[in-house]
């Protein structure tokens, strides 16, 4: 039962990958971001319901970080 279970799971990510691969996640060009990040691992969670129309995406408060004194 452990394996099924495994197995359902790894085909699951695995399927949310391709989704996240499909949609340009994994580009080079892509930038690099609290948004970025959250919008591919939550359409990899996701999984096969990328293909039933959950398009998942995430907000992020910008952090304002403070510049070095000189």
């Amino acid at each position: 039962m452990r394996n099924l279970i495994a197995l359902v799971l790894v085909v699951w990510l695995v399927v949310g990958a391709a989704a996240a691969w499909q949609r340009g996640y994994f580009g080079d060009d892509r930038e690099v971001s609290c948004k970025s990040f959250g919008d591919t691992a939550l359409t990899i969670v996701a999984g096969p319901l990328n293909y039933m129309g959950v398009n998942p995406k995430i907000s992020c408060k910008d952090v304002d970080v403070p510049e070095p004194s000189q």
